[in-house]
């Protein structure tokens, strides 16, 4: 096996298949590439060149490392051989550099251009990530794993900053200190050198990274009159951390909008935007909300992280009798099928996996949505964008004449979304959407009251699934106890009703925050029409003489579920209580 002799220069490597590289960095002879092109040949393509040459000992993995990278453009760098200047390792704070695995190699302040080292050819996202978090013209050279994980260590080691360090670099920061009190009176120019500020971009990267880390599902940062805060939303409850000064409001909201490419200089009207990140190898998509108030502006970042979210219905929390009536549902030739609940109860998630569920080369699936939260291969996803009259019923009219066998609307919001989604269901379409409603009885009431037609209903409707999110109770930490009469008295149950069950709660540990809870399941309410059902619908019937129906016919309650939950050990007698507050038995 031949060291490597020579390293051409890169452009001559660039874009050049594996063996031409190989041979020009004098590793391989053009013989021994043909070789091993005619046993790739033999084996009908099933491997990779790379793979043969690593099989026959041609070539070691460092060597074929480096050849890959080469083919990308990027140069070798033996960092055992370098000493990096303090001031460029602060370029990249310590999570970050962890996190991506990416060291700082130089920095050119006029061209505002960092050379980073990686260890892996394919680690392409690691760049664009710090080029959109730090603000950075990023270009990548390679190195080998060992000598880039001995670089983090020698470099990173002992500089995991914490916010409170960088609130204090924050507040001991001059330039930043001068906008102190300037809510309004900051120019474009001043807020373009506020979204570079360095100290500011770190916080935001700590703050993000950690948020994903924490599994967090929202980051708030709220300007108010004496103070500016900075919350994420984990499970469904808002944590505060520590608040960094009010000075730095119009710093973080610029760069976020510099992150997401909204327009800066606008301070008086809402922005949406979106940020895509890749963390450690999980795409993550950052739905931003810019909202003016009275002290500044309000940014909220909604966390799409994938990884986190699994789009099966097998996972949802549903019981095997409800798991059966939803894929009775779901495999109906058409029809209309709602699943209602408040916001944030998870709604789209459970639609996403029922459409993944049916998501098949035989089928042809279109969403319309409002906005887009997860972009599923093999599914045609619309976004809406009313500020140019694409409405759902617009978009709606035109997904019917592509073709579809199902279709998804986001939400029904008004009178004509409605007809048109009957109109699809009877002309042979299975239409998923969602309304917001308590339970499913009343999802009836307010189809009526938006002024559907009772005949359009009884003669589409298939079923209604309304739900809800329950926090469970951490697995690390889950202790059995005895509840009070107090505790049983919040679901209406007596000590008589509840003897032999086993009741647990959560202690409190490192895993869950001291919460007592880690992660959420749905509880679910499942309401399948019958004749009589329609009848009564026909006859205008009310939400609570439909609820009866509905019972009479197999329907169990929300709190029913929520108690089989508690029975199970998967959740507490608060959390039922609390989701579930206005439902009876």
């Amino acid at each position: 096996m031949k060291a490597i002799s020579t390293f051409p220069p890169i452009e001559q490597l660039r874009s050049r298949t594996l063996g031409r590289v190989l041979i020009k960095m004098g590793v391989l002879t053009r013989e021994k590439v043909h070789e091993c092109l005619k046993i790739q040949k033999q084996r009908h393509g099933t491997i990779k060149i790379g793979q043969i040459f690593l099989e026959l000992g041609l070539v070691d993995e460092k060597q074929l490392h480096i050849a890959l990278a080469a083919q990308r453009g990027m140069e070798y760098v033996n960092l055992n051989d370098i000493d990096i200047p303090p001031d460029v390792v602060e370029k990249v704070p310590a999570q970050m550099a962890k996190t991506y695995r990416i060291v700082p190699l130089e920095y050119d302040k006029e061209q505002n251009e960092l050379k980073v080292v990686l260890d892996k050819p394919d680690n392409f996202r690691a760049t664009d990530d710090l080029s959109t978090l730090m603000g950075f013209k990023v270009t990548a050279k390679i190195t080998d794993p060992p000598a880039l994980e001995s670089a983090l260590t020698k470099y990173y080691e002992t500089k995991d900053e914490n916010i409170n360090e960088l609130i204090g670099e924050i507040q001991s920061d001059s330039f930043l200190a001068e906008f102190e009190g300037r809510n309004q009176s900051i120019d474009l120019d001043e807020l373009k050198e506020l979204s570079e500020s360095n100290p500011v971009k770190k916080l935001l990267n700590l703050v993000l990274l950690q948020a994903i880390r924490d599994k967090a599902s929202d980051i708030h940062f709220e300007p108010f009159e004496n103070e500016y805060k900075m919350r994420y939303r984990i499970d469904g409850i808002l944590y505060e951390m520590i608040p960094p000064p009010k000075h730095i409001a119009a710093a973080l909201s610029s760069r976020i909008k510099v992150m997401a490419n909204l327009d800066i200089a606008e301070r008086r009207l809402p922005q949406d935007g979106r940020i895509s990140l890749t963390v450690q190898g999980n795409p993550i998509d950052l739905r931003v909300s810019v909202l003016p108030t009275m002290f500044g502006e309000s940014v909220v970042l909604r966390v799409l992280d994938r990884s986190q979210v699994s789009l099966n219905l097998e996972t949802l929390g549903l019981g095997k009798n409800d798991l059966e009536l939803v894929h009775q549902l779901i495999h109906k030739p058409n029809g209309i099928v709602i699943v209602t609940g408040p916001t944030g109860c998870g709604k789209t998630t459970t639609l996403y996996s029922a459409l993944n569920e049916l998501n098949s080369i035989e089928t042809k699936l279109i969403t319309t949505e409002d906005p887009v939260e997860y972009d599923i291969d093999g599914i045609i996803q619309v976004q809406m964008k009313t500020d140019i009259g694409l409405t759902f019923a617009k978009c709606l009219r035109s997904i019917l004449r592509q073709d579809p066998d199902i279709v998804m609307v986001g939400e029904i919001r008004d009178l004509e979304t409605a007809e048109i989604a009957a109109q699809a269901s009877l002309t042979g379409h299975l239409v998923f959407t969602t309304l917001h409603t308590n339970d499913a009885p009343s999802s009836v009431a307010r189809l009526l009251d938006l002024g559907v037609e009772p005949f359009l209903l009884t003669a589409t409707l298939e079923g209604i699934i309304a739900q809800r999110l329950v926090r469970k109770i951490c697995e690390n930490c889950k202790t059995p106890f005895e509840p009070s009469e107090a505790q049983l008295m919040e679901l209406a149950l007596l000590p008589e009703d509840v003897k032999g069950k086993k009741f647990y709660y959560g202690r409190g540990c490192d895993k869950c925050n001291s919460t007592g809870y880690k992660g959420r399941i749905a509880i679910f309410e499942i309401m399948v029409f019958n004749d009589e059902m329609r009848d009564l619908i026909m006859n205008r019937a009310s939400t609570n003489v439909l609820r009866t129906a509905g019972q009479k016919a197999g329907m169990r309650m929300l709190r029913y579920n929520g108690m089989v939950a508690i029975y199970n050990g998967i959740t507490t007698i608060e959390e039922v209580a609390k989701e579930t507050i206005s439902e009876g038995m």
